[in-house]
């Protein structure tokens, strides 16, 4: 999370009720837009969301895209 407070991005995977999922997170807005405009992902759907900095506890200003199953093997396809 500090990395991504930190302007990096965090992939934060998961999984909500059986299904694979992640929030791509950063500090850094437009740099996490232009990641999203890579993977096909639409602005709209980036959400603000600020995060507690565990080094400080105060609220730090964060956006998160909310990647689903088709967005994930996207990422993932470029990884590889």
């Amino acid at each position: 999370m500090c990395f991504a407070l930190d302007g990096g991005v965090w992939l934060h995977r998961h999984r909500v009720r059986g299904e694979r999922m992640a929030h791509l997170v950063s500090a850094d807005r437009d740099g996490l837009l232009a990641l999203g405009r890579a993977l096909g992902l639409h602005p709209a759907w980036l959400q603000y969301k600020p995060l507690k900095d565990p080094r400080t506890g105060d609220r730090q200003p964060a956006w998160h895209w909310d990647l689903w199953e088709r967005a994930l093997d996207r990422l993932d396809a470029r990884r590889d």
